[in-house]
């Protein structure tokens, strides 16, 4: 009885431990199955976190790039609208300088076609050859002839006419007749708002006389008007007539103009405005039974005209010198 009782509860003990053994099997079990599905899990949830955000359609599979790349593209993009901004700014810059250069250009060119027109007009046309009748002659010229050989005081009372001494110039140089030049201004002579006062221009030698005597004059005072410079020595022999009112008899058609116009034509830098015409001659004469020499020139400056557009404002001048 006792051994059955004794194997009775080694059976019990056996079957306890066997379930024992199960249920630590169970758990285990249990435990590995857990563990593995939090596994899976992890490996289920990994690629997305891999993944990362969600990126735009533009940057798939592109890195962005870094700031300084993006602010050079920035820069080199107003660079180039800066560029082409200056590139037409210089082409409008340029055709304005063209059309501003190529409208002074025209306006100059009219300007002189206008004057030289003027000019040719008064040389070939009857109103050159009825100026002369026109203008009134408003002073005489004075016989220079009689003043050779005269000191200044018997020169100026001999002029009157309200002869003033307006300038003396002592001259010093080696071999010169000449030591003195003086100007002697005719006050009481009509001026000519352009040309001014008719004066008289003496050279003296060293003993104070006179060896030479000239004459300026505005050529409308003497009655020449506005006639065109080579009609005024062609046609009317202005030089002529003015060097015998100054007590010379000189032979007809003394004074020759050259025959190229250029030689006595001074022209603007356009090349086709006339700005002066201007001519000397010289030739010899007699007066008492004595020969001597004379000179003269014929201003015409045209600048004063050219600037109001009114050929009447030019400075029409005639000098003439007559010396023993």
């Amino acid at each position: 009885m006792a051994e059955q009782e004794e194997k009775y509860f080694t059976e019990q003990e056996d079957v306890e431990v066997e379930t024992l053994d199960e249920f630590e099997e169970v758990v285990q079990g249990g435990t590995s199955a857990a563990l593995n599905t939090e596994e899976s899990q992890q490996e289920a949830e990994s690629p997305a976190e891999k993944k990362g955000p969600k990126r735009g359609k533009h940057s798939k599979g592109e890195p962005e790039p870094p700031e300084y790349i993006k602010r050079s593209r920035r820069m080199r993009k107003i660079l180039l609208v800066i560029i082409i901004a200056l590139v037409i700014l210089i082409v409008a810059g340029c055709v304005l300088t063209y059309m501003l250069v190529d409208t002074a250009r025209n306006a100059a060119s009219q300007q002189a076609l206008t004057s030289i027109s003027d000019v040719n007009s008064l040389e070939d046309g009857d109103e050159a050859k009825d100026a002369s009748t026109s203008t009134s002659k408003r002073t005489t010229v004075p016989d220079l002839v009689s003043l050779l050989g005269m000191n200044l005081d018997q020169v100026v009372a001999e002029l009157q006419h309200g002869a003033q001494v307006s300038g003396m110039t002592e001259v010093n140089e080696e071999g010169n007749p000449v030591k003195m030049q003086v100007s002697i201004a005719l006050s009481d002579e009509p001026a000519d708002t352009r040309s001014g006062t008719p004066s008289v221009y003496l050279d003296l030698d060293e003993a104070g006389n006179v060896i030479k005597a000239g004459y300026s004059v505005a050529t409308a005072s003497i009655g020449y008007g506005t006639l065109s410079f080579a009609d005024a020595v062609q046609n009317e022999r202005i030089i002529e007539k003015t060097i015998e009112e100054a007590g010379l008899t000189v032979a007809n058609q003394s004074a020759v103009l050259p025959e190229d116009k250029m030689a006595y034509s001074t022209y603007a830098s356009d090349g086709t405005t006339l700005t002066r015409e201007y001519c000397e001659f010289s030739g010899t004469g007699s007066a008492g039974g004595a020969e001597y020499t004379w000179q003269a020139s014929l201003s015409y400056d045209y600048n004063m005209a050219n600037a109001t557009g009114n050929l009447a404002d030019t400075i029409r001048t005639i000098y003439v010198y007559v010396s023993a």
